[in-house]
């Protein structure tokens, strides 16, 4: 069966295949269409039940923050200009000269500091050296003192010797 040779009989009409199937191609478009626009009305209701907020307060607030904003920068750029940030450089590097030579003076801070430990060694030996004269002084006036003991002693025996060989002196 052709579309051609298709017929259908309605109330006593009878349509023939082609006319069919061209109606039924308007049908569906039409129908298409009405679904088209029904579904675009929905969404524009939608759309249309959603309220925008007044932004008008907002926007005061942005201007208030801009102005803000605006003055803390002229305030940073006058710190900027008044603490003479552009000599900066200059003056980091004079510090870093600075920072140079105290590392080498401490370098012969360090240095003297060990002399100064060896020294204080060689005064402890020193002192110790000292105590020990000391006492070698104080034996020796000991015997200093036993020497001249017996050299009194050896004056009285030669006086004594002197007095027995004559007795009339």
């Amino acid at each position: 069966m052709s579309l051609e040779q298709t017929e259908l009989k309605i109330g006593g009409t009878s349509f023939k295949g082609v006319y069919i199937a061209i109606l039924f191609s308007l049908a569906t478009t039409l129908g298409g269409g009405v679904w088209t626009a029904s579904s675009l009305y929905a969404r524009l209701e939608a759309v249309e039940a959603v309220s925008i907020p007044n932004i008008v307060p907002l926007e005061e607030k942005l201007i208030v923050i801009e102005a803000d904003l605006n003055s803390q920068i002229s305030l940073i750029a006058q710190e900027l200009k008044d603490n003479d940030v552009s000599q900066l450089q200059g003056k980091l590097a004079a510090l870093g000269v600075n920072l140079v030579t105290i590392m080498d003076q401490q370098k012969s801070l360090l240095e003297i500091d060990e002399n100064v430990t060896d020294l204080e060694k060689d005064i402890e030996a020193m002192r110790s050296t000292v105590k020990q004269a000391e006492l070698i002084a104080a034996s020796l006036s000991s015997v200093d003192e036993r020497i001249k003991s017996i050299g009194r002693e050896i004056e009285d025996l030669w006086e004594g010797m002197d007095y027995i060989s004559n007795p009339l002196k």
